[in-house]
């Protein structure tokens, strides 16, 4: 009896694993393939013929003549490898300190302390959020005409190419791609 019971059990796995581990992965896999390959594949951007990242990772740019990603608290920053945030809480010493720092980071960007946008000092759930909103983009736009020498109304008027709208008109906010626009910024605008 027991026999028997350990063979149903063993050939009830083969049969769940040949199910659960090859024909539904690659049945999804293939459909993705079929309907999203950009999608399927990473969403991997190219410039001047080489990936330079994916559209849905952030990716860090420090220099002051490109928009800045959100904070990221994944790793040491940025790690796809280990996407999390910080759960801190509102109570936490830790994550008032850090809100603290990146706000005086913004004023001595210029940006005014009440008109600083949340997603400017905060980080994304994930920390590889590759988007900011249009007012944080906003915000950056002084620092990033003045590094190229451009006016600020030139690239407003870029930024508003820029601008996702919600999806399907519903969810989420509107937000701006941050490596989709600095490679733009990269393609008509040389750093002086």
């Amino acid at each position: 009896m027991f026999a028997s019971l350990l063979g149903t059990a063993f050939r009830l796995a083969i049969v769940l694993t040949v199910c659960t581990g090859l024909l539904y992965p690659g049945v999804v896999t293939g459909v993705a393939q079929l309907l999203f390959p950009f999608q399927a594949n990473g969403s991997l951007v190219e410039h001047n013929g080489r990936v330079v990242g994916s559209e849905l990772l952030a990716q860090p740019f420090s220099e002051a003549a490109y928009l800045h990603a959100r904070a990221s608290a994944a790793g040491g920053g940025y790690d796809a490898t280990a996407s999390s945030g910080t759960n801190a809480g509102p109570t936490s010493s830790r994550l008032r300190d850090a809100l603290t720092a990146r706000a005086l980071v913004a004023e001595s960007l210029g940006v005014a302390r009440g008109e600083i946008p949340a997603d400017m000092i905060t980080a994304s759930a994930s920390g590889l959020d590759p988007h900011v909103s249009p007012a944080n983009a906003r915000r950056q736009l002084v620092r990033v005409a003045r590094a190229r020498g451009v006016p600020v109304a030139s690239l407003d008027t870029l930024l508003g190419r820029y601008v996702e709208p919600r999806t399907l008109g519903v969810l989420g906010e509107p937000r701006v791609n941050v490596l989709r626009f600095n490679l733009m910024l990269d393609s008509l605008l040389s750093i002086r």
